[in-house]
């Protein structure tokens, strides 16, 4: 089999394990080589497991949170690389503050893209991922990823730009993810309550924003996964800042989630090689290029 490649660029520790996750432990274990790329270190992130909230924690959260993303990419089997920027933080209030000086969010777009278009050329991946222009919800620093990576995208395909990084690399092919979908949700929510249970999504569904179903009518690629789907469980769990054990994202069983939703779903936002949607692999019409 050829050995392909994958980057996968996240905002901050954690994303990587949220969304999509179960792809790339996919394809590492097919033997392709998978490189997750985050961008902040998320050291202005909440904690969000009651058992995590201790002073020892707090007074060391950068640290801890390397610590969880290391356990994180051993657990998918990928490999990582910080880019090495501040988290924003996820401003609250109306109208919210300022974004703190020197953050992700705010350096000048130029920097976070010529640092990645260093990775990409050394990588040289055939596929990457990120996030939508809406950031997959619209924290400053997951709008900025989808920034940096399109920019990134065309940048490293240029020999013209930033040729102190090395020669030039055109990735094949540019995906969003779409991880948070309404009819997952329903579906889930529906098999608790046949089964006389109450289910985790309740809150979300009667919230839900119907402009946010723009995006399930953009999917165009839903890859099969479900055997990885306790990897991405594990990898999840092992960010213990930020995930509650006991909260909904481990509620539903897994045998249900593998019956009724086995796939992760991508868009299909820029390509250099002619493909037929929809797809049911990030790799479709990739040839050996090396």
């Amino acid at each position: 089999m050829t050995e392909l490649r994958l980057m996968a660029v996240h905002a901050h520790p954690d994303d990587e394990s949220s969304k999509g996750a179960a792809t790339l432990a996919r394809y590492a274990d097919e033997g392709h080589r998978v490189l997750v790329v985050t961008l902040t270190g998320g050291e202005r992130g909440d904690i969000l497991n009651p058992a995590m909230d201790l002073p020892e924690v707090h007074g060391r959260i950068a640290d801890v949170r390397r610590d969880e993303m290391a356990r994180a990419a051993e657990i998918l089997g990928v490999e990582h690389r910080w880019l090495g920027f501040i988290d924003s933080g996820l401003p609250q209030g109306d109208p919210p503050p300022p974004l703190p000086d020197g953050c992700f969010a705010v350096v000048p777009l130029e920097e976070p893209v010529a640092r990645l278009v260093s990775l990409i050329r050394e990588f040289r991946p055939h596929v990457m991922t990120t996030y939508d222009e809406n950031g997959g919800y619209p924290h400053p620093d997951h709008i900025r990823c989808h920034q940096v990576s399109v920019a990134a995208f065309e940048a490293a395909a240029d020999p013209a730009l930033h040729p102190e990084t090395g020669p030039a690399w055109a990735v094949s092919k540019l995906y969003y993810i779409h991880g948070f979908l309404r009819e997952r949700m329903q579906l889930i929510q529906d098999e608790f309550a046949r089964n006389g249970r109450e289910g985790p999504f309740a809150q979300w569904l009667e919230n839900w924003d119907p402009d946010r179903d723009m995006f399930a009518a953009r999917v165009t690629t839903r890859v099969p996964c479900a055997d990885h789907f306790h990897r991405r469980d594990d990898a999840l769990r092992a960010h213990a800042t930020q995930i509650d054990p006991d909260g909904f994202f481990f509620a539903t069983p897994m045998e249900w989630q593998r019956r009724l939703w086995p796939t992760e779903e991508f868009e299909l936002a820029r390509s250099r090689v002619p493909t037929t949607l929809p797809e049911d692999d990030l790799f479709a019409g990739i040839e050996d290029f090396e």
